[in-house]
């Protein structure tokens, strides 16, 4: 497993994954960041932040600058549900109750919105099938990644072993103070109330445990709250919410 700092390549299209990113040519992929100048660069169709006209026109902007042809989002419910994607329609389509999206067809831009949760990028890199999933503290519990991994699988036909990972930007370990509740859910031991968990971690140790090889993870080093990377964070008092977006050139 290895520490990435993802890079600023442009205001539009945000932080991408550096290593990915000449590796593999034929991959689009990234986190946006708070804003662009002055301006938010707000993608939260829910969070109650920017007006939707701004939240439409910045999904737009973000479309164009990766040239895909169709991107897809969800109204996400902290649950298990994926969306799978076999055909590219052009421009946006939103999907209710959905926290995760998988295809192994160009030209299609899959999305999740975070504000602290931790974004997942999963890449079968043999067959080029890619999945982006939404990770709270509710979704890690009721295996998220799981039902990930086998969307992908029912794409590629690739086992998890052939599949790399990368955790995005989050909250890190440090900043993330929970409850009883959470640790629980988690199965972590007890611990006392406003104790952190390393949620990242704990998504890393599943990956493995689901046959991912560990030399294939590859976790963010950026944190929503603490590295002053010009993210939103729910917990810091923000409405606003970056995307994730993964997918395949055409």
């Amino acid at each position: 497993m290895i520490s990435v700092a993802e890079i600023l390549v442009s205001p539009f299209l945000g932080l991408v994954h550096p290593i990915w990113k000449e590796r593999f040519p034929w991959l689009s992929q990234g986190c946006t960041v708070r804003s662009i100048d002055t301006t938010l660069y707000d993608f939260g169709f829910f969070s109650g932040g920017s007006k939707a006209d701004v939240v439409e026109q910045n999904w737009l902007t973000l479309l164009k600058a990766t040239g895909a042809t169709s991107v897809v989002h969800g109204r996400q419910v902290h649950g298990t549900a994926i969306q799978a994607h076999k055909a590219a329609v052009p421009g946006l389509k939103v999907f209710s109750n959905c926290d995760g999206h998988v295809t192994a067809m160009d030209g299609i831009l899959l999305t999740v919105t975070t504000a602290d949760c931790v974004p997942i990028f999963l890449v079968d890199t043999n067959m080029r099938a890619v999945a982006v999933l939404h990770a709270g503290w509710r979704g890690t519990a009721a295996g998220i990644l799981g039902h990930g991994l086998s969307a992908l699988e029912d794409q590629s036909g690739s086992p998890s072993g052939d599949v790399m990972m990368h955790l995005g930007p989050s909250i890190c370990g440090k900043c993330y103070e929970v409850g009883l509740e959470v640790s629980q859910a988690l199965g972590r031991p007890t611990l006392p109330r406003g104790s952190s968990i390393d949620l990242r971690g704990i998504l890393a140790q599943q990956a493995v445990k689901a046959g991912i090889h560990t030399e294939n993870i590859s976790v963010s080093t950026h944190c929503t709250r603490c590295t002053q990377s010009d993210l939103f964070s729910h917990r810091a008092g923000d409405r606003g919410r970056q995307v994730s977006y993964i997918g395949l050139r055409g």
